[in-house]
């Protein structure tokens, strides 16, 4: 089932979300749901609040990306629950990223190549892996929703600047995306 992405100005995008464990009410349907929500909106990625949950997981798909931004042309897919950030480590690196949660929005970010981090997979089975490249970018990225932040929140104050009145209408809900979005009540 496809669900809505929840929009900037969702409070859901900037609270604390919490560990969940096996028992997790149909688990597996949600993941599965994330999964089709996210490939609907030609995502590589997306985490529980930007479906609405208040939960520490998110999924990750950078198999489907082309080689240009795939330098071993196999990435990952995986889902990740739970996840703490062990290390995150070299020189920063511009890369252009986008999110579901703010359509028609793109910038320069600076991440550190390299990760480390421990998560439990769908399966609850505990993993502590590296990632490098593309791929840790986007765990990073998508690790950031899971702690309340948005890409946005690393754009230059110049640039904020620039993308603030697409923002505001994100916030607004003055946009049609290409796929189902719920966007934040309008106040009165």
């Amino acid at each position: 089932m496809i669900m809505p992405i929840f929009a900037l100005g969702q409070p859901v995008l900037r609270k604390e979300t919490f560990d969940i464990d096996e028992k997790y009410p149909d688990l597996q349907q949600l993941i599965e749901n994330m999964w089709e929500t996210m490939y609907h909106a030609q995502g590589v990625g997306l985490a529980a609040p930007q479906v609405g949950l208040d939960i520490r997981m998110f999924l990750v798909d950078t198999q489907q990306t082309k080689d240009e931004d795939n330098d071993d042309g196999k990435g990952i897919k995986q889902v990740f629950i739970n996840a703490t950030m062990l290390e995150e480590e070299g020189k920063q690196w511009a890369y252009e990223e986008g999110c579901l949660s703010i359509p028609e929005v793109r910038a320069d970010v600076l991440r550190k190549p390299n990760i480390k981090i421990e998560y439990y997979d769908e399966h609850f089975k505990k993993h502590v892996k590296e990632f490098d490249g593309i791929e840790a970018r986007v765990i990073q990225h998508e690790y950031d929703h899971v702690d309340g932040v948005l890409f946005i929140d690393y754009v230059k104050p110049l640039k904020k600047r620039l993308i603030k009145r697409k923002l505001d209408r994100i916030r607004a809900g003055n946009i049609v995306p290409e796929y189902r979005m719920k966007f934040a009540p309008k106040k009165r």
